[in-house]
């Protein structure tokens, strides 16, 4: 009983060591819009951008799209952004139900979990819990993202609000002395 204990300890202190690097440039990503053509991340290039990548059949997936529609319709008008894309299994196929089902009022397509993986910077060989939400400033700098596993705090509304209101005041073509924002840096002490 013990050495689970320790095992799991060392397991939780080491995990911020497998995240990706935050703040970095953020790659291209490509989303396949179900009526056909894509969406290009850096379209939004200048503007405050929370990319979802989720399964449509994931209630916690569900319930973030949701509350980034909210977002969506309340920062928008200031510069605001939400993308999605859903890389389950037949995606591109259930997309149009979940925007119809669940009000979705922003972009959302599909991705290959390749991509994903790639774009997120985690081996395909690693697990990958989602949703995964990755904020990118005006600049197309990823300032935080979802840590692979386990990650409860970048996906809830209070921290959405904060990168949000925290990021939009940036300018576009400077570069931020903000302290860069990391799933990692959002562990709980006791």
């Amino acid at each position: 009983m013990k050495l689970a204990a320790v095992l799991t300890g060392l397991i939780v202190s080491l995990a911020p060591m497998f995240a990706a690097d935050v703040p970095r440039k953020a790659p291209e990503f490509v989303i396949d819009l179900p009526q056909g053509g894509q969406q290009l991340l850096s379209q939004y290039r200048g503007k405050v951008v929370c990319l979802g990548l989720f399964f449509t059949t994931c209630p916690h997936c569900q319930a973030a799209a949701q509350l980034m529609s909210r977002l969506q319709t309340e920062y928008g008008p200031k510069g605001f952004q939400a993308l999605g894309a859903a890389f389950n299994p037949m995606a591109k196929m259930l997309v149009p139900d979940f925007v119809r089902e669940f009000r979705i009022n922003f972009p959302v397509g599909a991705a290959e979990r390749e991509a994903v993986n790639t774009f997120l910077q985690n081996p395909s060989e690693n697990a990958l819990h989602v949703p995964q939400i990755v904020f990118i400033d005006r600049k197309g700098v990823i300032r935080q993202q979802s840590l692979p596993r386990n990650d409860s705090t970048v996906a809830t509304e209070a921290n959405m609000r904060k990168m949000i209101e925290s990021l939009l005041p940036e300018p576009a073509g400077t570069t931020s002395k903000a302290k860069p924002h990391s799933a990692a840096s959002h562990k709980k002490t006791s």
